[in-house]
């Protein structure tokens, strides 16, 4: 009996492994650079898509804005059965009963109609603003566009470049590894010849286990930033993404002449775009405030086609038309000083956009020093750490030359060896602090787009 469970049991594992290697992956794959990433981001970022189709969005509304000076045309249909038509008195003297009333029911049982009405618009101070300003509402959410776009490019280069990071700190981890476990086998062999005591191999096996840990925390830490990266991009996580650019590829010293003597650049800034345009806005609705006191004209008509009859299969065979045609002018006069009131609140509210548009273009330079320091302090930083790892690396040497030549301790070494990998980790984190401040530093200028 067990052996027969068994038996089924080994068939419905090599089933399922079967089935597993028949199934298709569930993912594609992707072999992007940094700039292919970017373009994947502007069009399946769920932002980046939104701001999109606010752009349709705001189409609309302008056609919507535009529709209201066309004319307005509306129909309808009304039929009406009177279970009893109503009664009306009548004086006597009509019929010679003077001093009397006379019951007299007027109408008929049936009756329908047919009607059609038009106006259009001739002249409203509203209708003009809003005309005015269509454009102004279209720049505003292009530039929303725009600021999608700027923000999705930022983070998708800032998860790209911590994975190129990463992907490097591996790479400096492997090397010191190899390095180490070459160390250690040397070592592991003068020991068993009586050459080195027990606890300068324990000091390099400690000190490579530590190491083996640490690189398979960033090989996790390395998935974990390419499903940022996937998720800043708007890719499914399920699919597959290699990078083409190599670390070494990217240049974060170029672009920078020019910075110091480019007293503009707050212009190309999106923020300050998007302020200048709600200053449009704001301009206008004081306008359309304005507008709402003079007056306005528009033209009517009616058409109508009515039906009456005591016979509901003849209730259509008589027709009595009527049509007229007028104009309306409305002439706004008082309403309790509302129109005033709403005029000024606009008033104030275009100073206060004034005010915070003059005040952006101070904290946009201001965004800007920072960051051209944080850049050159961030650069300088990591040439330094650069320095300190060739020294590391160099100390490490001469200090095992020393060690196989007798003059030197194993201590010497293992602490050669731990600054070594501290210096490779200060290397890493000051690269990538540079290659953010560098996307910071374009972000200040405006230089992305």
């Amino acid at each position: 009996m067990k052996k027969k469970f068994f038996l089924a049991a080994l068939l419905s594992v090599f089933l399922a492994r079967s089935m597993a290697q028949l199934a298709p992956p569930t993912g594609q794959t992707f072999n992007f650079t940094l700039q292919d990433c970017i373009n994947y981001a502007y069009e399946h970022q769920d932002t980046v898509i939104n701001a999109r189709l606010d752009i349709k969005s705001t189409d609309y509304r302008i056609k919507e804005i535009i529709g209201g000076g066309l004319p307005q045309l509306n129909g309808g249909a009304q039929f009406q059965d009177y279970l009893k038509i109503p009664t009306t008195l009548i004086p006597g003297d009509f019929v010679g009963a003077p001093g009397t009333f006379i019951p007299v029911k007027f109408g008929v049982k049936y009756q329908s109609s047919l009607y059609a009405d038009i106006n259009q618009l001739i002249f409203d101070g509203s209708y003009v603003v809003g005309l005015q300003a269509r454009n102004t509402y279209r720049e505003l959410s292009q530039r929303n566009y725009t600021r999608s776009k700027i923000d999705a490019n930022v983070n998708v280069t800032k998860a790209y470049y911590q994975v190129l990071v990463s992907d490097e700190q591996i790479k400096l981890l492997d090397a010191n590894l190899a390095q180490l476990k070459q160390q250690l086998d040397q070592t592991t062999a003068q020991n068993k010849q009586g050459f080195v005591e027990k606890i300068d191999v324990d000091r390099l096996a400690y000190q490579f286990n530590a190491l083996q840990t640490q690189r398979e925390n960033i090989v996790r830490l390395l998935a974990l930033n390419y499903q940022l990266l996937k998720f800043q991009m708007g890719m499914p996580i399920d699919d597959n993404l290699t990078l083409k650019d190599k670390l070494v590829d990217v240049k974060i010293d170029e672009n920078l002449a020019g910075l110091n003597t480019d007293t503009t650049f707050y212009k190309n800034r999106v923020e300050y775009n998007l302020f200048e345009t709600q200053v449009k806005l704001n301009g206008y609705d004081v306008k359309r405030r304005k507008a709402a006191f003079l007056p306005s004209l528009s033209a009517f008509g009616n058409f109508t086609s009515s039906y009456q009859n005591n016979s509901f299969g003849s209730l259509y065979s008589n027709n009595f038309p009527a049509m007229y045609v007028g104009l309306r002018l409305n002439v706004p006069i008082f309403n309790g000083f509302q129109r005033t009131n709403q005029l000024r609140q606009t008033e104030i509210t275009l100073q206060q956009s004034q005010n915070n548009l003059y005040r952006l273009k101070d904290a946009l330079n201001l965004q800007a020093s920072r960051a051209r320091i944080v850049f050159f302090n961030g650069l300088q930083t990591l040439n330094s750490q650069r320095r300190n790892q060739e020294l590391a690396r160099e100390v490490l040497r001469v200090t095992k030359i020393k060690y196989q030549q007798g003059v030197g301790s194993s201590i010497e070494v293992t602490q050669a060896q731990t600054a070594l990998e501290d210096a490779d980790n200060r290397y890493i984190q000051g690269l990538y602090d540079a290659l953010v401040s560098k996307v910071e530093l374009d972000k200040a200028y405006g230089r992305i787009q």
